[in-house]
C-alpha cells in the first residue's frame, strides 16, 4: 500500500479508501452486506495496509456507522491508527431539523455520529451535500465549531457545483474557520466532468480529491453489459446507477477490458490505476462485497499506466450533463 496527503493539509492517507456504505441492513439495500460477512473483507482491507475508511449517518440510516465503529475497534490496535470519515446532510428522522445542513442538524448529527462509531472524534467530516436553504456561513460556521470542540479533525465536502465550492472556501477563510481539506466527488473513466472546474479548483486549493463511484457502480468492472444485461444483485438491483450512466458509456467499457486483456489483469485495476494517476485525486472510495474487490483494488495502487494506454482508455469519452449531485 502507498500513501499519501489528503490534498495540502498534513492528514496522511492510504491511496485507497475502503467505502463503508456496503455493511448495514440487506433489508434496506439487498446488496448490503451484513456485520459478520463484512468482517473478513475489511479484515484483507487493514491487512493490506487500507487505513482510510469512509462512512455517513444516512447509509442503512445509522447501522453502517455503528458496524464500523465496531470493526474497526476489532481491527486496529489503537484509534490513532486509522483515518475515519463520516458525513452530514440527508435525513436523519421525520422532523423538520432532522436534514440539511444548519446549525442545529450538524451538532446533533456530529454527536449522534460520534455514539454510533464508539470513538470521540472523527477524522474528516464532510457535509453529504449543498444545502440550498442553509447560509453556507451558518454550516462553516457550525463545522468549525465542531472541530473546535474537537469532534472532527478535518473537514470536507462532496458533490456541488465549483463555485459553491469557491464559496464555501471563502467564507471559512473570511470567518478564519477551517477550509474544506477534501472534495468527494463524482469521478470515473465514465463521468469526467468533474475535470472542467472542480478538478482545477481543488488543485489550485490544494484539496484531495476523494471520487465516489470509481468504478461506476460497477460499470467499468463489468458487472453490467449492453442492452441492459446485469451480471451481479447490485447492478440489478441499483435504479441510481441508471439516473448516472447510459449506452454510451460502454464504449469505454470496451476500451476498459481491451487494455486490461493486454495487461491480463480485472478491469477493475485498469479503471482504478487511471483514476489514481489522475491530479489531485487522493485515494477513489472503494466498495467491496468480495475479497477480491480489495485485492483489485490494492493491485490497482501499484499498476502504471503507459502513455498508450491512458490514451486509449481515454479516447472513446462523450460529455455528460452533470450528474450526481443530488
Amino acid at each position: 500500500m502507498e500513501y499519501g496527503q489528503l490534498g495540502a493539509s498534513g492528514l496522511r492517507v492510504s491511496r485507497v479508501c475502503l467505502g463503508m456504505m456496503s455493511y448495514g441492513d440487506p433489508r434496506i439495500r439487498a446488496w448490503t452486506l451484513t456485520e459478520e460477512q463484512a468482517e473478513p473483507i475489511v479484515g484483507r482491507a487493514v491487512e493490506a495496509g487500507v487505513t482510510f475508511f469512509d462512512t455517513a449517518d444516512v447509509y442503512s440510516e445509522g447501522l453502517s456507522e455503528e458496524i464500523t465503529g465496531r470493526l474497526l475497534g476489532r481491527l486496529f490496535a489503537r484509534r490513532d491508527d486509522y483515518v475515519l470519515a463520516t458525513k452530514v446532510h440527508s435525513p436523519m428522522g421525520p422532523g423538520p431539523n432532522d436534514r440539511g445542513l444548519g446549525r442545529k442538524h450538524i451538532l446533533a448529527s456530529i454527536d449522534a455520529s460520534l455514539r454510533r462509531l464508539d470513538t470521540d472524534h472523527v477524522d474528516l467530516y464532510q457535509i453529504h451535500r449543498w444545502d440550498p436553504q442553509t447560509p453556507i456561513e451558518e454550516t462553516m460556521d457550525a463545522l468549525a465549531d465542531v472541530v473546535r470542540a474537537g469532534k472532527a479533525r478535518y473537514i470536507g465536502a462532496s458533490s456541488m457545483f465549483a463555485w459553491q465550492f469557491a464559496k464555501a472556501q471563502a467564507v471559512a477563510s473570511m470567518r478564519a474557520g477551517p477550509r474544506f481539506a477534501s472534495m468527494q466527488n463524482h469521478y470515473n473513466l465514465v463521468y469526467r466532468e468533474e475535470e472542467r472546474e472542480m478538478i482545477p479548483l481543488c488543485l489550485d486549493q490544494g484539496v484531495g480529491v476523494i471520487p465516489w463511484s470509481p468504478l461506476a457502480r460497477g460499470l467499468l468492472a463489468g458487472t453490467s453489459d449492453r442492452g441492459g444485461v446485469r451480471h451481479t444483485v447490485r447492478a440489478g438491483s441499483d435504479p441510481f446507477a441508471a439516473t448516472l450512466y447510459d449506452e454510451a458509456d460502454f464504449d469505454v467499457v470496451d476500451a476498459v477490458r481491451t487494455v486490461a486483456i493486454g495487461r491480463g489483469v480485472p478491469p477493475a485495476q485498469v479503471a482504478l490505476a487511471w483514476l489514481l494517476a489522475q491530479p489531485a485525486v487522493s485515494a477513489p472510495i472503494v466498495g467491496a462485497t468480495r475479497l477480491g474487490h480489495v485485492d483489485d483494488a490494492v493491485a490497482a495502487v501499484e499498476l502504471r499506466l503507459d502513455p498508450e494506454e491512458v490514451a486509449r482508455l481515454e479516447a472513446p469519452y462523450r460529455p455528460h450533463p452533470v450528474r450526481g449531485h443530488g
